[in-house]
């Protein structure tokens, strides 16, 4: 296989691994969801709950099942055959502040790699029931009807979100101050949530730092399937090296005012 390339004939069977795994996996969340779980401290002092745990060791026992010879990179369990010419890459709950908190802005993010290349993605909130699947050559959708990002190329016409200022650096909280401050509207809480609400062209921008590759491995193809692009504040692609500043715009033409902000 060519590095950064998934065999057409290929993403139709991961698409559905991925989908299959995910929403099997909800299960799992509604069980735990709203039951005032334990919370333990990772060595990061982000949080972590059995239901992190389980969804992430459920997905990869199908996946040891389904695709036994591909890598996997996991939050919670590492990396296992990470030079396999297909890496698939799993936060099992990617908002876990907002599941302990009870509030339905989490997600499950499955996405696989060829290379560097991530080249299918999935989204999946298992309490309201939202799937956003994007993957190499098809369009993006969402509950499997296809979505397209919004017509916005100015700024100040734009609704951007992020997750959270406090998970970022005086540099980069000042940089998101200048992208805010232009933006006709911003709002805040989300996580996997508004890359999902970009492809269905809801929201115009996201941006967020601190991210890992399991937090935006699966929303690079689920945004540019839907018309969109997603880098880091660099300008540069978003692969396995990628992160952990990360932008996304619904319409192409506003990348250029947006990486001028936040990378100025």
């Amino acid at each position: 296989m060519t590095p950064g390339a998934c065999p057409p004939g290929l993403v139709p069977e991961l698409v559905d691994v991925a989908r299959g795994l995910a929403t099997a996996a909800g299960d799992i969340a509604r069980r735990h969801f709203r039951q005032k779980v334990a919370v333990d401290t990772k060595a990061d002092d982000s949080p972590v709950t059995i239901a992190d745990r389980e969804i992430e060791a459920f997905i990869r026992e199908g996946l040891a099942r389904q695709r036994p010879g591909d890598g996997i990179i996991g939050e919670e369990y590492g990396i296992e055959r990470s030079e396999a010419e297909l890496v698939w890459v799993i936060d099992p709950i990617d908002g876990t502040r907002a599941f302990i908190t009870g509030r339905p802005s989490f997600g499950t993010l499955i996405a696989c790699l060829a290379g560097d290349t991530p080249v299918l993605g999935v989204i999946y909130q298992p309490i309201v029931g939202d799937l956003w699947v994007g993957a190499t050559g098809q369009p993006t959708t969402h509950n499997g009807t296809a979505v397209t990002t919004r017509a916005c190329p100015k700024l100040a016409q734009a609704r951007i979100g992020t997750t959270s200022p406090a998970t970022m650096n005086d540099g980069e909280k000042a940089a998101f101050t200048k992208l805010s401050a232009g933006a006709l509207d911003t709002i805040y809480g989300g996580d996997c949530y508004n890359y999902g609400l970009v492809a269905s062209g809801f929201l115009d921008v996201a941006v967020d730092c601190s991210m890992q590759i399991y937090d935006y491995a699966a929303l690079v193809p689920v945004v540019e399937g839907a018309g969109g692009r997603m880098v880091q504040w660099s300008g540069a692609p978003l692969g396995r090296s990628g992160g952990p500043r990360v932008l996304a715009v619904g319409d192409p033409a506003l990348l250029a005012e947006a990486l001028r902000l936040v990378a100025g």
